[in-house]
Formats: structure tokens, C-alpha cells, sequence
């Protein structure tokens, strides 16, 4: 039996913040270091994370832009009844 296991990093060991909050807050709307510094403290203390935190806000929103070009919708027109 294989069981995945969602594992969390730490990218801001000052403030405790990981790649998953990062992620959830890039989801959510986040798309610099400016607002992660207001929503979660990222990069507030030290900010040697600051690099890792960017990095993963260009992941996220890479990962969730939808396709430039959206699958076509087939058209499929009603048969007549006699």
C-alpha cells in the first residue's frame, strides 16, 4: 500500500512560515514580497528567505494560470423530432 505523504518546509525559520502558507497566500492573491511581508511576516527579520519565498510565488502562480488556449467546445447540435 502507497501512502503520500505531503510533507511541509520551513522557508522563514524566523517567523515559522512555510512553503505551504506561501503557496496558499500566492493563491489568494499574493504576488510580491511586499505582500507576503503584510499578510504572513515573510522576510521581516533576516530575510535570507526572501529569494525561496519569491521563488515560490512565481511556482504558484505558473502552476495556476489557466491555458492560453482553453480546450475548444464542441458544438453538437439538437436532432429534430418528426
Amino acid at each position: 500500500m502507497h501512502r503520500e505523504v505531503l510533507v511541509s518546509m520551513f522557508v522563514c525559520i524566523c517567523n515559522a512560515i512555510t512553503d505551504k502558507q506561501i503557496r496558499k497566500a500566492a493563491k489568494a492573491g499574493a504576488r510580491d514580497l511586499w505582500a507576503l511581508q503584510e499578510q504572513l511576516g515573510v522576510a521581516t527579520n533576516c530575510g535570507s528567505c526572501s529569494q525561496d519565498a519569491l521563488a515560490i510565488i512565481e511556482e504558484t502562480q505558473k502552476n495556476s494560470r489557466p491555458s492560453r488556449f482553453p480546450q475548444p467546445v464542441l458544438y453538437t447540435p439538437a436532432t429534430s423530432r418528426a
